[in-house]
């Protein structure tokens, strides 16, 4: 699809996060189940776990937004590989090449982007772009466009380079990643901006969403102290509209927490969350650590299963 920017720009796949409702919505999207990933670094093995226990089960959605560990480990349920995000997050967590402050001080970037997006995909854990490019689930991936600090979408195709790119960005932390230039656009992690995708995913017509969350119920983000907030001004003052997303961000997560409570109140939508905090390092490089969190995950997708069932297969 294509659609136009607020700036007259012509992006292809791309969908900018607005309040307004009903603009911007893929207006051929007639499917209905959605399934809605959020972020959180190394928490997201939580949400690797559910996923793997929906491929064991042969649980279906008709598409799918992720956000930042949403994103680049929520694109093996669209190639079906089942294990594949702990897989290779055990086996390479403590090689310098995929995480180590010498590629933060030496290339600007604290996950190593030929090694993490280039080498593992294409030669190490191979992902399976073929069965992505052929699996009928759309899969919307969200960053933050550094020039406005807003929300933008990409409808991924194939599994391939551009795709690849929309993970990483959606994935690349603010003073730990660099922005990453799309088609003239600067990106940062989708968190910034959206958090919790699922407005996004109601705008473009999907009104039965499952959302996977990584913290546990009543959790609630503190807001940035005097200390962060310099912090962000300052390591970020080329970037001032993601310097006041980042200070702004617990108020807008606490009120997406809030919207979601109430839909979940309402029977409108279906949570699942690990039952206490995962208790895990955003940069965790322990793989039983890892498997710990993934095995979280599958607990709670196994406990919940019959339920996702009958959610999405009411009339």
């Amino acid at each position: 699809m294509t659609s136009r920017t607020d700036s007259g720009i012509i992006s292809s796949g791309i969908f900018p996060h607005s309040e307004r409702k009903g603009e911007y919505t893929d207006m051929e999207n007639t499917y209905k189940k959605g399934l809605v990933l959020e972020g959180g670094a190394m928490r997201g093995l939580f949400t690797a776990g559910v996923l793997d226990i929906f491929l064991e089960n042969d649980v279906r959605f008709d598409g799918m937004a992720g956000i930042s560990a949403g994103a680049v480990f929520g694109c093996n349920l669209k190639t079906r590989q089942i294990g594949r995000a702990i897989r290779y997050n055990k086996r390479f967590c403590r090689d310098k090449r995929y995480c180590s402050f010498r590629s933060l001080i030496m290339t600007g970037d604290l996950y190593g982007v030929k090694f993490c997006y280039d080498v593992i995909p294409k030669q190490l854990d191979v992902m399976d772009t073929k069965t992505f490019a052929a699996d009928p689930l759309k899969f919307y991936i969200g960053a933050t466009d550094v020039a406005t600090g807003k929300a933008v979408y990409h409808l991924c195709s194939d599994g391939g380079k551009r795709d690849m790119q929309w993970m990483r960005a959606s994935a690349s932390m603010p003073m730990a990643s660099r922005p990453v230039n799309i088609g003239g656009r600067k990106l940062l992690d989708g968190g910034i901006s959206d958090s919790i995708p699922f407005a996004f995913m109601e705008r473009q017509g999907y009104n039965r969403n499952v959302i996977i969350l990584t913290q546990p119920e009543g959790y609630v983000k503190k807001p940035a102290g005097a200390g962060a907030r310099l912090m962000f001004r300052l390591g970020l003052h080329r970037y001032p509209k993601i310097a006041e997303a980042m200070i702004r961000r617990s108020d807008m997560y606490n009120e997406q927490i809030r919207q979601i409570r109430e839909r979940e109140e309402a029977g409108s939508i279906l949570v699942i969350r690990p039952h206490e905090s995962l208790g895990i390092s955003r940069t965790e490089r322990d793989p039983e650590e890892l498997e710990r969190v993934y095995q979280t995950g599958r607990q709670v997708g196994l406990e919940r299963l019959a339920e996702i069932k009958a959610f999405l297969e009411e009339d």
